[in-house]
């Protein structure tokens, strides 16, 4: 299995996190899938959660799924430097850095806005989204 970025695609902070990886990624090894698709919601069900309650992204790494904090953490190991020292942010407390992830994630669309679909990713993206 893909290593995949599950992600609210109608959130423009998770969109633009999602665009922001693919940017600064040290190789282009991670698949993205918006949970409002049909693979998203697919892998959603098939790891256990409701793929109606988008509270969290999710990373799925070898199998196995990693929430909030650490899906962020997970993430950042994928990233080129400086952006890789992200990571570092696993020295606190694991309560403490998902209390701070929840509170961006229940207030993520109104300090940053949600589109009415889906972000499209560009043709020569398209690859490595996984929608169907």
């Amino acid at each position: 299995m893909d290593n995949v970025v599950l992600f609210d695609g109608v959130c423009h902070l998770c969109s633009n996190t999602v665009t922001f990886v693919v940017e600064h990624e040290s190789a282009p090894v991670l698949k993205f899938a918006p949970m409002q698709s049909a693979a998203g919601s697919r892998l959603m069900r098939e790891f256990g959660f409701d793929p109606q309650d988008i509270k969290t992204f999710v990373l799925v790494e070898d199998g196995k799924p990693y929430l909030r904090s650490d899906a962020a953490i997970r993430i950042a190991r994928y990233l080129r430097s400086p952006w890789k020292a992200l990571g570092a942010v696993r020295v606190l407390p694991r309560p403490l850095r998902d209390w701070a992830y929840d509170v961006v994630a229940r207030n993520r669309y109104r300090w940053f806005g949600r589109y009415d679909a889906c972000m499209a990713p560009k043709p020569e993206l398209r690859v490595r989204f996984m929608v169907e």
